[in-house]
């Protein structure tokens, strides 16, 4: 019974594993998308048409931020929870412009701090140092408050780790008692 339980558990944990790896995955290919969209417009605003190296970033972010909010919302985080669409597009957009200000804040410390105005030194801050750590904080901060799980199964409270769900008859063959129904995840009070 502890083998199938075992291997139950093992099961679920690479279930989970497998998810999270596809929804990287996804996110990447969403975020790769959206950096082209905010590269490209970064430099044609900033080199092509001539605006400031801090406007010229919002303004690509922000259309950057329409393409990956689309691609999160309709193919990396599909399966989870839905709030309205209107409630995800703006906690999206706040979170965001975190994001933004912290691409932005290396692109001004390059700029106006360093006195490095080149295309190179723009491109180093926002488009790989800025752009890096803003995806970064993205991915934490969607997964947290945008996207948010679907229902979590049962956890052990002893081991923090999912209870498999008992097929049904598995007590009745088993011939042993019922055990007592695990905490869902979250659940529960904290000492």
């Amino acid at each position: 019974m502890r083998l199938v339980r075992t291997e139950r558990t093992l099961r679920t944990l690479w279930e989970r594993f497998e998810v999270a790896l596809a929804e990287v995955a996804k996110f990447g290919t969403v975020g790769a998308a959206a950096a082209v969209v905010d590269i490209a417009g970064s430099n044609l605003l900033r080199f092509g048409v001539g605006m400031e190296p801090l406007a010229s970033k919002a303004v690509s972010v922000a259309i950057a931020a329409t393409v990956a909010f689309l691609g999160n919302r309709f193919w990396t985080w599909r399966h989870r929870a839905r709030h309205s669409l209107a409630k995800e597009y703006l906690l999206y957009f706040a979170l965001n412009a975190v994001g933004l200000a912290i691409a932005l804040a290396v692109v001004g410390f390059t700029y106006y701090v360093l006195r490095l105005h080149g295309p190179l030194a723009y491109n180093l801050s926002a488009n790989v140092v800025g752009l890096g750590l803003g995806t970064l904080f993205r991915f934490w901060a969607y997964q947290k408050w945008v996207f948010l799980p679907p229902e979590l199964p049962p956890v052990d409270p002893h081991t923090g780790l999912p209870v498999p769900v008992a097929e049904p008859g598995a007590d009745a063959e088993s011939g042993s008692e019922p055990e007592a129904e695990p905490e869902r995840a979250g659940s529960g009070s904290q000492g």
